[in-house]
């Protein structure tokens, strides 16, 4: 199924800048291969919903290997089933 989504990822914890966790969030989601577009509050992102999940995951996965002990991701999930959704779609 596909799915576009909103994704922000806040690190808990890891001090007054989260900069570095939020980059290394944003690569992370990068990696996935999907077509993803950064903006002032997280990363939209376009591709198969598990894929999409998984991205998430790899993402909470990566940043506690990383030493970051506390994370919330918020996920905005898109799907429709009249015609495949799509990031540029959504843009007027």
């Amino acid at each position: 199924m596909k799915a576009t989504a909103d994704i922000q990822v806040i690190p808990i914890g890891a001090g007054v800048s989260v900069r570095t966790e939020v980059q290394r969030a944003h690569q992370v989601l990068e990696e996935s291969g999907l077509p993803v577009s950064l903006h002032p509050n997280g990363t939209s992102m376009e591709g198969e919903l598990a894929d999409i999940l998984d991205a998430v995951r790899r993402v909470h996965e990566t940043l506690h290997a990383e030493g970051t002990v506390r994370i919330a991701s918020f996920v905005k999930l898109s799907t429709r089933t009249d015609k495949e959704p799509s990031l540029a779609a959504k843009m007027f």
